[in-house]
């Protein structure tokens, strides 16, 4: 048991009075237990189912249920004993880990405020660099304003002085200048002149050659032109004879050597607006309209000027056997 636990169980302590008590009437019981006089108790009388040991079983079962009472007595003494001291025991390491704890908070604190001694002493060491640092650096600035501000008054009055030797040279060098390009000028307005009056002589004559040349051109182009678009208009002319001829009943014996001069209006499509019967034999023409009919269209060209000349075409058609 350590040192405060003994110096907590004195004399003094409540603990101690409340132990000594108990311990005081547990003592007392016990010793009216033992010296009561139990050989005063009345004797039960006997009776015809009695017998002369029977007084003697009573004293002893009165012995045992004392035996009994004693060491319940003794149990309970020895647990409350027990319960006491676990009480002091955890009392003890309460206020030992209670100790601790407070221990651990005193170094802790302790090393807090150290930690934070230490970093005042830091920051404060800091703001004497700084405010030192401040000084050398206001002082540094302050020599090299007033060393720029030399330094740009000299440059100012070079300045100066260089843009006025500029500004002479630039007005002399301009002056120059002008004179050269007022001059270049006018050679350059005679030399376009007399350019202008060549080109509009030479564009005159290409003109006058580009015109023939294209009217000459064009002319052997429309011929050739319209010699294509008749050539197509013939051709058409033949197929759409030929195309009648398919469609055509025959007959040799009303038909040989008989013809018929058909004029068809033509739609884009081949469709077949309009027939006219021009000369020629009348059985012939009969059959040549009906084989018109049961073609339906006839062939025509998607080229829109031979179109044009073929819309309205003349074709001679002679029976085929």
């Amino acid at each position: 048991m350590s040192q405060q636990f003994r110096f907590r169980f004195n004399a003094k302590s409540p603990y101690f009075k409340a132990l000594s008590l108990s311990v005081a009437l547990h003592l007392v019981l016990l010793v009216g237990l033992f010296a009561g006089d139990f050989s005063s108790l009345p004797k039960p009388k006997p009776t015809t189912a009695q017998h002369s040991g029977e007084p003697i079983k009573a004293v002893v079962v009165d012995k045992a249920k004392l035996d009994k009472a004693i060491n319940k007595i003794k149990k309970q003494k020895i647990q409350e004993r027990d319960a006491e001291k676990k009480r002091l025991k955890a009392i003890e390491k309460r206020a030992s880990d209670a100790k601790k704890r407070a221990s651990d908070a005193k170094k802790r604190r302790a090393n807090e405020e150290a930690r934070i001694k230490k970093l005042e002493k830091q920051r404060k060491k800091k703001e004497q660099e700084k405010i030192q640092a401040d000084k050398d650096a206001k002082s540094a600035k302050a020599k090299a304003a007033k060393a720029e501000k030399v330094r740009k008054q000299k440059e100012q009055e070079k300045q100066a002085a260089e843009k006025a030797a500029a500004t002479a040279r630039s007005k002399r060098l301009k002056e120059e200048a002008d004179a050269k390009k007022a001059e270049k000028l006018r050679l350059e307005k005679i030399a376009e002149r007399k350019r202008q009056e060549i080109a509009a002589k030479e564009q005159a004559i290409q003109d006058a050659m580009l015109a023939e040349q294209m009217a000459n051109e064009m002319a052997s182009r429309n011929q050739a032109r319209q010699q294509q678009v008749m050539t197509e208009v013939q051709r058409f002319s033949a197929l759409i004879t030929q195309r009648i001829n398919q469609y055509m009943i025959t007959d040799r014996s009303t038909m040989t050597n008989k013809s018929c001069r058909l004029i068809i209006t033509l739609a884009p499509s081949g469709f077949v607006i309009d027939v006219k019967v021009g000369q020629g034999d009348k059985v012939v023409c009969d059959a040549a309209n009906v084989a018109i009919g049961k073609a339906g269209t006839l062939p025509v060209s998607k080229d829109p000027e031979v179109f044009k000349k073929m819309r309205e075409i003349g074709v001679t058609v002679i029976p085929e056997f």
